[in-house]
């Protein structure tokens, strides 16, 4: 996935209200940029950081910036546009180039199930049940090395591991994707200190047959692509 505008480097200034951030731009202007992440950011969002800001003349969007990278100081990326996974994974699955999903024919996005939820990615027309296929944006790092999931409390994504849980017992296939937006980590973890819930929700759901993938991403300022699979410390 490319970006639709060049990048613009920046300075962060401060995020608030979530989804806000005020930046300084190069030659000085100082812009308020919209954030895409509802996380806690955790460690991607001190003042001064290195980011990355891509422009856009939408008259319809009142802010004319989203951020989209952070840059750490050892020259890696970090995606925080949390539906940057989607776009770039969807674009994989239509070229049948995820491995490990098994053989499909068609991928249907956003499709209605569960109790009011939608799945990210529906796979179906092969030889086997359809594929109800999850997906999340990993963004933290405590350890060097170690991506981990989730950077806050989440009810939304536990509630999604029970979805898919029920979609087994029903027959189907499903699973879980884990999008590691981090050029700096080799591999990954729960983050169950942070929210114990959902990982006592994930091993729930793992006893149940929801499967597990785990891939990075090659992050550059010209766009975000699906990378190699990545080990998991599970």
């Amino acid at each position: 996935m490319r970006f639709q505008t060049p990048l613009v480097p920046a300075r962060l200034i401060r995020r608030y209200k979530r989804f806000l951030a005020d930046c300084r731009l190069d030659d000085g202007r100082e812009v308020t940029a919209h954030c895409a992440n509802p996380g806690s950011m955790m460690g991607l969002a001190d003042p001064g950081i290195r980011i990355w800001l891509e422009p856009n003349d939408d008259p319809k969007k009142k802010l004319k910036y989203g951020w989209r990278l952070v840059e750490h100081e050892d020259g890696h990326f970090t995606g925080v546009d949390t539906s940057v996974p989607n776009r770039a994974l969807r674009a994989a699955l239509e070229a049948r180039a995820v491995p490990g999903l098994g053989p499909y024919e068609t991928v249907r996005p956003e499709v209605r199930y569960g109790e009011g939820s939608r799945i990210d990615f529906l796979l179906g027309g092969g030889p086997e049940p359809d594929l109800y296929l999850e997906v999340k944006s990993v963004t933290l790092s405590r350890e060097p090395g170690l991506a981990e999931f989730p950077d806050s409390v989440t009810a939304r994504g536990a509630k999604h591991l029970a979805e898919l849980s029920a979609m087994v017992r029903a027959g189907h296939r499903a699973a879980m994707l884990y999008l590691v937006q981090r050029t700096d980590c080799r591999r990954f973890a729960l983050a169950a200190d942070i929210d114990p819930a959902y990982a006592a929700r994930f091993a729930q759901a793992r006893a149940a047959g929801v499967g597990l993938h785990v891939f990075g991403t090659d992050i550059d300022t010209q766009g975000i692509t699906l990378g190699a699979p990545i080990p998991c410390d599970l």
